[in-house]
């Protein structure tokens, strides 16, 4: 039986390359537009795993996700890092000269910024999904619109490629996480990485007395990432990404820790993937 995937976007977007490069070719791939959906479907079982970005290397993180994982008591079970290369692709036959709009999701725009000031005619739209917007275009045979997208959505749709490689920084990268509603437990010796939420009170050093909890016990802090807590104005939670060599280091971490921060909550416990 094949696994059920769910995805934000549809096939041709860079979460199904993801999946693909994660799970391979043999699984039944939900597709959501929205990561709210992707969320529903986990909890109805709809889906058995789901693919989430979560940072991008120019961009940043993408903080509402951060919220979802964590009001959701989703578990990550793995990373996957994934460089980022957008193309422009339009309806066969048609040129660069032709196009007067550019539909894509706002990240993309975001990304492609710089390559369309030196086209001031074409209007920026922003869209749902990457490849949904190629799909569209192959649909309903739209002429003079051009979407922004991977490889795979041209080739699925069978567009022109009239421009690679368009993003501002080349060297850019998301970085998705992979998120179930329960926890696949690794052996002890295939866990690297940890994905941590806390809050801490507003005495002075705080914070730091956290920090240096981690760092005493050889953890390497490889992202932090403050967020509201909603229910209790001026107050933060911080989401916090930690790597370590020895899992012992880790159990000792996590036992201070629970005494030393409010809410102390694991979200993940799995392999790093950038050694």
């Amino acid at each position: 039986m094949s696994l059920k995937i769910a995805i934000q976007g549809i096939k041709g977007s860079n979460h199904h390359q993801v999946a693909k490069d994660c799970f391979g070719d043999d699984i039944e791939l939900i597709e959501c537009l929205s990561f709210d959906a992707l969320v529903d479907k986990l909890l109805s079982k709809e889906a058995d795993q789901g693919v989430m970005a979560i940072e991008n290397s120019i961009a940043g993180s993408i903080i509402p996700n951060y919220a979802l994982v964590n009001h959701n008591n989703l578990h990550i079970i793995g990373e996957y890092y994934l460089n980022i290369h957008h193309n422009l692709m339009v309806l066969k036959g048609q040129k660069i000269e032709d196009i007067t709009e550019v539909s894509s999701h706002p990240m993309a725009l975001l990304q492609c910024k710089e390559y369309f000031r030196q086209y001031p005619h074409i209007k920026l739209v922003e869209d749902v999904d990457t490849a949904e917007t190629a799909k569209r275009i192959q649909e309903q045979k739209l002429k003079h619109v051009a979407a922004i997208a991977p490889n795979v959505a041209a080739e699925l749709y069978g567009l022109d490629i009239v421009a690679n490689d368009i993003q501002t920084i080349q060297n850019n990268a998301t970085r998705f996480i992979i998120v179930k509603t329960k926890n696949d437990a690794l052996p002890q010796a295939e866990i690297s990485k940890a994905s941590l939420r806390f809050l801490t009170d507003h005495k002075r050093g705080s914070l730091a007395a956290v920090l240096n909890v981690m760092s005493d016990c050889r953890l390497n802090l490889t992202k932090i990432q403050s967020l509201p807590v909603i229910e209790t104005p001026w107050k933060y939670a911080f989401f916090v990404d930690v790597t370590f060599a020895d899992y012992a280091d880790f159990t000792k971490a996590k036992s201070l820790l629970n005494i030393m921060a409010e809410d102390f909550k694991i979200l993940g416990e799995y392999k790093n993937v950038r050694q």
